[in-house]
C-alpha cells in the first residue's frame, strides 16, 4: 500500500494560520462596519454598505496586481509587504472622523488584504503535495470559512460589550500576530525559466487575469452577489427580527458546518471530481438563503447557517482547487488572483446593490431573490465551465485516437 505524501508540515500549518488571522480581521470589521457607520457617522443604509463594500475595490486593485508581483519579485517579500500595510492601515481606523475618511481607510486596508491574501493563497500551493491537492486546499480554505463564521462571531460580540476603538486595537494584535509567524515561515519560491520570466514581465492583460480561470472566476463572482446579503445584513436584519443572539450564534454554525464539511469534501474532489461536489453547494446555498427569506424563529435562522455553510462555504474552497488544477506553477498567483478578485467583487457590490434594494423589497425579498439566483449559478457553472471543458476533453480524446490510427 502506497504511503500518502506528509499534508501537515510546519509550513503548510504556518500559511493556514497566517491565512486564518488575516481573515479574521477581514470579516471581524466587515460585518460591524455597516453598523458602525450608521450608529457613528450617521450613513444610510446604502452609504453603509458603500463603507462595507468600498473595502473590495482596493482588495481588487491589490489583487490584479499581485499575483503578477508575487512570481516577479518573490512571494515572502510580497507577504511581508501586505503584512505591514495591512497592518498600518488596520491602524488609521482610529483616526475615522467622517464617512469620507472612513471610504479612504478602508479602500487603503482593502489594498492590505488583497496583497496580504493573495500572497498566502499562492504560497500554500507549494506546500501542498500533487497527489493531494484537493484535500491540502481544502483543509487551507477551512482557514477561510472558519474565519468568515469566527471574524463576524467576535466582531458582533464584541460590538455589544466594547468601542470601535477596542475592537481595531484587538485586530492590531492579531496582525502583529501574522507578521512574527511569516518570519519562520519557509516559502517555496518558483523558479522561473528566462522564458517564463519574460513572459510575465509583459505589460498584458493575460498578466493580471488568468483566462484557464474565467469561466469558474464568473461563476465565483455571481456566488459572491449571492453571499454579501448574508454577510453585510446579516446584523441588521437579526436585530430587526428581535434575534440578535440567533444572528450571532448563526456564524458559530456556519464554521461547526465548514469543519465538518470541507476535509469530506476535499477527499471527495480528489478522488470523484469537482463536479461531484460543486454542484451540492448551489443547492445548499439556495436553501439557505430562502430558509433566511421566511425565518421568524431562532432556529429557522440557525438552520439556514448550516446550509450557507455547505454552499458558500464549500464553494469557495472548490472554486480555488479548480483554478490550481487548471494552470501551470509559474501561473499559480494569477489564477488564484484572478479567483478572488471576481469573488470579492461579488462580495462588494453586493452589499450596495442590495441595500438599493432593501427600500423596496425588504430583507425577505433580497434574500428570497439572492437564493433563486444561487441555484441559477449552478447553470452557469455547467454552460460555462463544466461544458467547455468536457467538449475540450472530447476533442482531445478524439484527436488522439486519429493520431493512434494513423500510427498503425
Amino acid at each position: 500500500m502506497a504511503t500518502k505524501e506528509p499534508l501537515w508540515t510546519r509550513d503548510f500549518i504556518l500559511d493556514t494560520l497566517v491565512n486564518f488571522l488575516i481573515y479574521i480581521v477581514y470579516y471581524m470589521l466587515v460585518v460591524i462596519i455597516a453598523s458602525e457607520a450608521i450608529h457613528s457617522l450617521n450613513a444610510s443604509l446604502s452609504e453603509a454598505g458603500l463603507a462595507a463594500g468600498i473595502f473590495i475595490l482596493g482588495t481588487l486593485l491589490a489583487r490584479l496586481t499581485a499575483g503578477r508581483s508575487i512570481e516577479l519579485f518573490g512571494r515572502k517579500k510580497m507577504l511581508y509587504a501586505g503584512l505591514v500595510f495591512y497592518l498600518v492601515t488596520t491602524v488609521l481606523y482610529l483616526f475615522v472622523n467622517s464617512l469620507s475618511v472612513m471610504y479612504v481607510v478602508r479602500f487603503l486596508n482593502g489594498i492590505g488584504y488583497g496583497v496580504t491574501s493573495t500572497a498566502t493563497s499562492t504560497i500554500i500551493a507549494g506546500c501542498i503535495p500533487l497527489s493531494r491537492k484537493g484535500e491540502g486546499i481544502n483543509y487551507y480554505a477551512l482557514s477561510m470559512s472558519l474565519a468568515a463564521a469566527i471574524g463576524p462571531l467576535i466582531g458582533m460580540a464584541m460590538q455589544q460589550v466594547v468601542s470601535f476603538h477596542y475592537i481595531i486595537g484587538f485586530n492590531v494584535a492579531v496582525l502583529i500576530i501574522c507578521c512574527v509567524s511569516s518570519v519562520i515561515l519557509h516559502v517555496e519560491e518558483v523558479q522561473l525559466t528566462a522564458e517564463h520570466l519574460a513572459e510575465i514581465k509583459k505589460f498584458t492583460i493575460d498578466n493580471f487575469i488568468e483566462p484557464r480561470v474565467y469561466g469558474i472566476s464568473l461563476v465565483a463572482f455571481f456566488v459572491g452577489v449571492c453571499y454579501s446579503g448574508v454577510l453585510g445584513f446579516l446584523a441588521t436584519y437579526s436585530q430587526e427580527l428581535n434575534l440578535l443572539a440567533a444572528g450571532t450564534l448563526f456564524f458559530a454554525v456556519y464554521a461547526g458546518i465548514v469543519t465538518l464539511a470541507r476535509p469530506v469534501a476535499g477527499v471527495l474532489f480528489d478522488r470523484r471530481g469537482e463536479d461531484f461536489v460543486t454542484y451540492p453547494t448551489f443547492v445548499c446555498l439556495a436553501i439557505g438563503l430562502l430558509i433566511l427569506s421566511v425565518t421568524t424563529q431562532s432556529w429557522q435562522l440557525l438552520l439556514a447557517g448550516v446550509f450557507v455553510g455547505l454552499g458558500y462555504g464549500t464553494f469557495m474552497s472548490n472554486g480555488q482547487a479548480i483554478c490550481v488544477k487548471l494552470t501551470p506553477p509559474h501561473r499559480i498567483g494569477v489564477a488564484v488572483s484572478t479567483y478572488f478578485v471576481a469573488l470579492d467583487l461579488g462580495l462588494g457590490v453586493g452589499p450596495y446593490l442590495l441595500g438599493f434594494a432593501k427600500p423596496s423589497f425588504g430583507f425577505t425579498g433580497i434574500y428570497f431573490s439572492t437564493g433563486i439566483a444561487a441555484l441559477l449559478c449552478g447553470v452557469l457553472y455547467y454552460l460555462i465551465y463544466v461544458r467547455p471543458r468536457d467538449r475540450k476533453a472530447a476533442l482531445a480524446a478524439a484527436q488522439g485516437e486519429g493520431g493512434s490510427h494513423r500510427l498503425r
